[in-house]
């Protein structure tokens, strides 16, 4: 779109659509990852590490 030399406004449109995909996809992961890994990890061992590990992703996704 830049190269086209398209609206500036379009191209911030766009920026945003991207970045809201991105966030919706993260934020499945983040939900499946917890509800599989992270549950089992509990389950298994007290999941300490694996509630660390969780706990940095999300401050880091902020």
């Amino acid at each position: 779109m830049i190269e086209q030399d398209r609206y500036c406004i379009d191209i911030l449109n766009q920026i945003s659509a991207a970045r809201s995909a991105l966030n919706a996809v993260a934020n499945q992961l983040l939900a499946d990852h917890t509800n599989g890994c992270v549950r089992k990890a509990v389950l298994d061992d007290g999941g300490e590490a694996a509630i660390a590990e969780l706990l940095q992703v999300i401050q880091r996704m902020r």
